[in-house]
């Protein structure tokens, strides 16, 4: 199990961004959440298999039909935290 930090930047407020992650996360059996931040970028923690990661670092980067993604950094998540049951979106 890998877990990830994604910030996700560009137009990803108020386009159903976080809703289309959190609907690719489970279609991967990804766990963790999707949450706005203040500055406009997107947080996406995520747990799940090397391959899961891989395939939705690609869809984060596609986003909803309205976004428009103009970066997405990843950082690992510190051993030592357990993983969530489910995805959800804050």
């Amino acid at each position: 199990m890998i877990g990830k930090k994604y910030i996700v930047a560009g137009r990803v407020q108020g386009v159903y961004y976080r809703a289309t992650a959190a609907r690719h996360a489970r279609e991967l059996l990804i766990t963790g959440h999707a949450r706005n931040l203040p500055d406009g970028r997107v947080e996406v923690l995520a747990y799940g298999s090397e391959a899961s990661h891989d395939e939705f670092v690609r869809r984060l980067w596609i986003g909803s039909s309205a976004s428009n993604v103009t970066s997405v950094e990843a950082a690992d998540v510190a051993d030592g935290f357990e993983a969530p049951t489910d995805f959800i979106t804050r």
